[in-house]
């Protein structure tokens, strides 16, 4: 339960609509529980007029307001049926106002939780945007999509249905017991006595179901995981005719999870019969005890038949125990499960007084050393490097060398283990992140493009650029031609992930996506892999003259004789192994001498 008050702060929020519900639930039932004493006066009235015998009244037992009714109504002269006309026309009346109170109830609490469901499944999204890349790297989209999703739908269950039930029922039932009391406390103990044993089953219960909860709800993410790998990937799926395999893994997962939802749904399934049970149980005494004491003329029929309807009255909201404790344990599981990211800070934290400064690319990098936390490997050791502003350095080297680490360092999806980087003299984690981020270009090896246009996957990230300055980017990574093929051009939908198009096109809009800014400082990861050899020197050129007065890092395996670099790193094992322009590094007959001779190599061959 101590996790369901990490939502206080919405029931704050929102105080004046729960207020008010409150409010109204208790109208609402303070009219259904007049509705007993008006019968059981008319009852004894009727009675009376059976037997034609004097009325026994206890009139003093009632409500004022029922007791006021009754000394205006037998001010005047009506005959019998206009009495029971007239009390029948209050029952209806009394009916009346307690559903328009419970239409406002409904009208506030249930409203109130469908806004705590839109504020938090926004601040959940919001709180997924900040967390950092290593949080990304060790959970699984399909578990963070079904924790907003399916988990905050539970908690709305507790921020409005419960919350409502669980107040009703406890103002019908206080209200009900305090007029039964009222009546005769001795009949009302008799009635009240198998209570303690509904609090144990409820405790029991409630600890089974809560355990039991988690379990559904982590199954479900592991069910809704399996089931987004595979339309991600189901082209790979396909070409390895691999769906009889995957459709054998879900239904294993879907089965586990079926199994745990039964196991939970049985335990649940043992509140009502108790319910029930208890109901029954405390109609019987009620029956037995009130025919007595009838009997012995202690108790007239007419508060005897309230007694019973009072009891079928909380019959719903007592067997509402099992629903709303469930439905509250259930929420509490999510919320856990919510909180356990909502209350995971970022490793990547903005500074306390951070620095918005204008970029002009001079980087520098100072005996830095980082190693993945999710791996625990080496990527940089003791690296020193220092570009200037203006300078166009390509960083080479072998698969697993630390090219791509200095790009996450230098976007700081990462913070160095040791060492610091600096940006213009000014320590990195000083800057403010997303301004600084705002004025560099990545284009990444893994290209991503979003179920949108051409037009605004290249616009993305970017203030509303004009048709002219998109397709200029387009043209400059020789994508226009391609597009303008396209039936709706610039407007053509590319589908989910960019699946419409073929991997070069893909990767040649993220080229145009970062070409569309105007930033100081470009890094271009390994990102003309999936281009031809022609389509790489078109956009080579291109590049040649957008990088001509730019900070530009080109991460490459390969080496590009098109583009003149005032430096060449070559990495290897995490550290510079060998530095210089093309022609000194062929000099030196080393490691890069090495590369540049297997790749013509391999060049002449194809």
């Amino acid at each position: 339960m101590k996790q369901l008050s990490y939502l206080n702060k919405y029931f704050w929020k929102y105080r004046v609509r729960l207020t008010l519900g409150i409010i109204f639930i208790f109208i609402s039932n303070y009219f259904a529980v007049l509705a007993p004493q008006v019968t059981g006066y008319i009852i004894d009235k009727v009675q009376a007029f059976l037997t034609n015998s004097p009325q026994n009244k206890i009139i003093k037992q009632n409500d004022w307001l029922v007791t006021s009714l009754i000394n205006w109504i037998e001010t005047f002269s009506f005959s019998f049926t206009g009495v029971v006309a007239l009390f029948g026309i209050v029952l209806l009346l009394f009916a009346i106002l307690r559903g328009f109170f419970m239409f406002l109830m409904r009208q506030t609490i249930i409203v109130m939780s469908r806004h705590i469901e839109y504020d938090q499944k926004n601040e959940v999204f919001q709180h997924y945007l900040q967390l950092d890349t290593n949080f990304y790297k060790t959970h699984e989209t399909g578990d963070l999509m079904n924790r907003m999703a399916e988990d905050v739908s539970r908690v709305r269950m507790y921020t409005g249905p419960a919350i409502m039930y669980l107040i009703n029922l406890i103002a019908l039932i206080s209200l009900s017991v305090f007029y039964m009391v009222k009546k005769n406390a001795e009949l009302s103990l008799y009635v009240l006595a198998p209570l303690p044993i509904l609090a144990i089953t409820i405790y029991y219960v409630n600890n089974i179901i809560n355990k039991k909860s988690e379990e559904v709800q982590k199954k479900l993410s592991d069910l809704t995981t399996n089931a987004q790998q595979a339309y991600s990937g189901i082209r790979v799926i396909k070409s390895f005719v691999q769906e009889a395999a995957m459709l054998r893994f879900f239904k294993t997962n879907s089965e586990q999870y079926r199994s745990n939802a039964m196991s939970l749904y049985k335990v649940e399934a043992v509140y009502f019969p108790i319910m029930g049970l208890i109901i029954g149980i405390s109609t019987l005494l009620v029956i037995l005890v009130g025919g007595l004491k009838y009997m012995q003329g202690q108790i007239n029929f007419g508060d005897m038949a309230a007694f019973i309807m009072y009891l079928t009255m909380m019959a719903f909201p007592v067997s509402a125990i099992g629903w709303v404790a469930s439905t509250i344990q259930r929420a509490a599981a999510s919320q856990k499960r919510l909180n356990e990211f909502l209350l995971t800070a970022s490793t990547i934290q903005q500074p306390h007084q951070p620095i918005e400064h204008e970029l002009q690319g001079d980087i520098e990098f100072s005996n830095v050393s980082f190693v993945y936390p999710h791996t625990g490997i080496e990527a940089l050791k003791n690296f020193n490097l220092h570009i200037r502003k203006g300078e166009k350095i390509a960083v080479i080297g072998r698969t697993g060398s630390g090219k791509s680490t200095i790009a996450q360092l230098l976007l700081r999806f990462y913070d160095p283990t040791k060492g610091t980087v600096k940006v213009d003299g000014i320590l990195l984690h000083q800057l403010q992140l997303q301004d600084y981020r705002s004025q560099v270009s990545y284009i990444p090896q893994e290209v991503f493009l979003f179920s949108d246009s051409i037009a605004n996957n290249i616009a993305f990230g970017s203030v509303a650029q004009a048709d002219e300055r998109i397709q200029a980017a387009a043209t400059s990574a020789a994508v226009h031609r391609d597009i303008q093929s396209f039936a709706a051009g610039y407007q053509t939908m590319v589908g989910e992930r960019g699946v419409t198009l073929s991997g070069g096109q893909k990767q040649r809009i993220s080229i145009a996506r970062a070409l569309v800014k105007d930033p100081g400082l470009i890094i271009l990861d390994d990102c003309l892999n999936a281009v031809d050899a022609r389509t790489e020197r078109e956009i080579l050129t291109h590049l040649s003259g957008y990088l001509q007065d730019k900070t530009a890092i080109v991460i490459t395996h390969r080496i590009f004789s098109l583009l003149q670099f005032d430096r060449i790193i070559v990495m290897d094992d995490g550290a510079i192994a060998e530095q210089g322009t093309h022609a000194e590094l062929l000099k030196k007959q080393g490691l890069y001498a090495d590369l540049y001779n297997r790749q013509q190599l391999e060049e002449t061959r194809s």
